[in-house]
């Protein structure tokens, strides 16, 4: 995932902001995190490069 799409990016659940967590970085590209919005309080991983943004309920 590239940094610059925070910049689009909302919770799917409420629309509020997210905040980006990252614990793996190749070159620009985050390959592995979270995403945390603060007003639901739901994380939304980020695994290989791609950012899970399914509802919680709508996962696995």
């Amino acid at each position: 995932m590239k940094p610059e799409l925070m910049e689009i990016l909302c919770c799917p659940v409420c629309r509020g902001t997210l905040t980006l967590s990252v614990q793996r970085r190749v070159g620009e590209e985050i390959e592995q995190g979270s995403l945390r919005c603060d007003a639901c309080r739901e994380d939304y991983p980020i695994e290989d490069g791609i950012p899970n943004l399914l509802p919680p309920n709508e996962r696995d």
